[in-house]
């Protein structure tokens, strides 16, 4: 086992823009990129390894041959060898829909997958770029058919202007959307299912109103209030913050400045460190030292009690809570 770097996956859509070529520094594209799958294990877009002996190995390849020295006991017992996490960049030049995602038992009794519970973490924001997410009061079942009907639902929606650093802790059954102007990392569980609740009466190509999936999303749907901007960042240790913990994920800011080297332990499962701004060189006892600049991710085993870090940087990093206790 080594701290592997992972081939981009990326997503044309028509929404998408031109961000994460410059945040990522990508050649110039033809087609606008809405979505970077850096850490996946779905179906039809698994992360591939991107160099070492290795390379050309699917992420689900690495987790079925070194197990719980990859991702950790406590996880291996929980998930086999299904990777639990996505990890994404998502650059949106226009409003992405008005959506919700089902919680673990819906899903499974209608898709047989887990649910999704995710986080953003905001990169860049443009003016008055806004994340909208929670219901800003109580509503019932009744007026929610309403308002969609009406084209009214955003009137009962929170709408949070963002700014870069803000985070967005979006449990499943939270209705959200990412406004346009937004560059955001998005953390979530290991799943695709989505329930379009409004588009904005949006045609495809064919000139069609976008399918909407009211009825799942009624289901699925939080009717509370919520307002889900986390704004408390406790300190951890001397440049390490806790921005989010559920059962699912633990996600921790991480700066390093002036070059300086640290010895930074690591918790009982793997960890995915996502590289937000600048340049840092990670060295783990007996592997290879990997360089990681902003826009990359690197998967450190979990087998690795301790890895050394220098440079100038600002990362995420992404492991599971061994011990399931919530925060949030």
């Amino acid at each position: 086992m080594r701290i592997y770097k992972f081939n981009s996956i990326l997503k044309p859509v028509l929404w998408g823009g031109d961000k994460l070529v410059a945040f990522k520094r990508l050649p110039d594209l033809e087609e606008p990129i809405g979505e970077s799958w850096e850490l996946s294990a779905m179906p039809g877009r698994e992360s591939i390894v991107a160099d070492g002996e290795e390379k050309g190995l699917t992420l689900t390849q690495l987790v079925q041959r070194y197990g719980v020295g990859l991702v950790g006991e406590d996880v291996y017992r929980c998930h086999g060898d299904a990777f639990p996490l996505l990890i994404k960049f998502i650059d949106a030049r226009r409003d992405l829909s008005v959506q919700v995602h089902p919680d673990d038992a819906m899903a499974r009794r209608l898709h047989g997958c887990s649910g999704k519970n995710e986080m953003w973490y905001v990169l860049q924001a443009d003016g008055e770029a806004v994340i909208r997410t929670g219901f800003n009061r109580d509503i019932s079942p009744e007026e929610y058919d309403r308002r969609v009907g009406d084209g009214t639902i955003l009137e009962v929606i929170n709408r949070f202007v963002s700014h870069q650093g803000d985070v967005f802790f979006i449990p499943a059954g939270q209705i959200h959307a990412i406004g346009s102007g937004n560059l955001v990392v998005e953390i979530q569980q290991s799943c695709d299912i989505t329930y379009r609740v409004w588009d904005y009466d949006r045609r495809d190509a064919d000139g069609n109103l976008r399918e909407l999936h009211t009825q799942q999303a009624r289901e699925a749907l939080d009717f509370c209030a919520r307002d889900c901007l986390v704004s408390d960042k406790p300190l951890i240790s001397t440049g390490l913050s806790r921005l989010v913990r559920c059962p699912e994920f633990e996600v921790d800011r991480l700066e390093i400045s002036n070059g300086r080297s640290l010895n930074l332990p690591l918790p009982h499962s793997f960890v995915a460190m996502v590289c937000i701004d600048g340049k840092t060189t990670l060295r783990a006892e007996g592997m290879p030292q990997v360089t990681l600049r902003q826009g990359e991710i690197a998967l450190v085993p979990a087998i690795v009690p301790l890895v050394e870090m220098d440079g100038t940087a600002e990362l995420l990093m992404v492991s599971i809570p061994v011990d399931k206790e919530t925060d949030l």
